[in-house]
């Protein structure tokens, strides 16, 4: 990992302060994101096993075998 990091920073060094403002937005943008998706993971977690109580019943096992 830091060699990826090393080489991420050495690729840094060479860019003007405009466009290492513009990666760190990008940066701030893919941290974000992936804090979304561990909500929806959590989230989805989370009521699969209250939602099961629902989906698993008797009625509704006809629609199992679509």
């Amino acid at each position: 990992m830091s060699t990826a990091i090393d080489h991420l920073a050495e690729k840094l060094a060479h860019l003007p302060p405009e466009r290492i403002a513009e990666v760190v937005d990008f940066v701030d943008f893919l941290a974000e994101r992936e804090h979304e998706r561990g909500l929806v993971r959590a989230t989805q977690a989370t009521s699969k096993s209250a939602l099961a109580k629902l989906w698993n019943n008797d009625a509704d096992a006809v629609y199992d075998q679509l």
